[in-house]
């Protein structure tokens, strides 16, 4: 995939991975419209820097890899901007209506986004290993730190 000029191909993207970069920036993010910010920023950055891709994978790894990087800076100002949690949080709609997925989106980023694509995108650890650029045992270990993360704030919350 060397180029993307055609109207056709940026379609194909936007329409093949939108709903999955959305899900994915709502788990680092409170509010539905900063997630669909960034998923937008990143298609922008896509059409302007113009990457050239080795494959599908490529690209795929490319998008996820921009969306968390993005949700994360921008949570980052958000939170320098000294915006309460709790009023961001009355703000948002939950997405799926889970309240498991509003304990995922509290974890740390590197737990939420492998128990993200894990459980809600269906990636292996292998997959994610190759997505997010990271050595597969380290998705592992971060699969089951976020696990045993997820039972403590779940128990917490049925104390």
């Amino acid at each position: 995939m060397a180029s993307f000029a055609s109207d056709e191909t940026i379609s194909r993207i936007v329409e093949t991975y939108s709903p999955m970069l959305l899900r994915l920036a709502c788990t680092r993010l409170d509010d539905p419209a900063d997630a669909e910010d960034v998923v937008q920023e990143v298609f922008l950055k896509l059409l302007t820097a113009r990457p050239s891709f080795r494959d599908s994978e490529h690209e795929k790894a490319w998008l996820i890899r921009s969306t968390l990087h993005r949700a994360s800076d921008l949570r980052r100002s958000a939170a320098r901007r000294n915006v309460p949690l709790e009023e961001a949080a009355q703000a948002a709609v939950p997405s799926e209506g889970s309240a498991l997925l509003t304990v995922v989106r509290a974890l740390p980023e590197p737990y939420s986004a492998v128990i993200h694509l894990y459980y809600y995108e269906g990636y292996s650890i292998k997959e994610i290993a190759k997505l997010l650029g990271v050595p597969t045992p380290t998705v592992g270990t971060r699969l089951a730190h976020g696990r045993e993360r997820l039972r403590r704030l779940l128990k917490e919350d049925d104390a």
